[in-house]
């Protein structure tokens, strides 16, 4: 849990594809853990995507609502 207190955030609600994964990428280089939240329906496959690709670990993925937490750990 203290993990998810440390994270940098990225609001990306009201953004349409592909800038919440845009944005997300783009933390990933400046912070180790990163919080996404997000609105737009394709985010929750795209941050699989960005993940699986670049080989950073998606600790959690949530949905509550339309709202997508998504928190991801920077590859070592």
């Amino acid at each position: 849990m203290s993990n998810e207190v440390s994270a940098h955030e990225v609001d990306a609600r009201g953004l349409a594809c592909p800038m919440p994964v845009l944005l997300l990428a783009k933390a990933l280089r400046a912070h180790a853990l990163v919080r996404l939240l997000a609105d737009d329906p394709a985010a929750r496959a795209d941050v699989q995507a960005l993940c699986e690709s670049a080989g950073h670990e998606v600790v959690s993925l949530q949905s509550a609502g339309r709202v997508v937490t998504a928190l991801v750990r920077r590859k070592p």
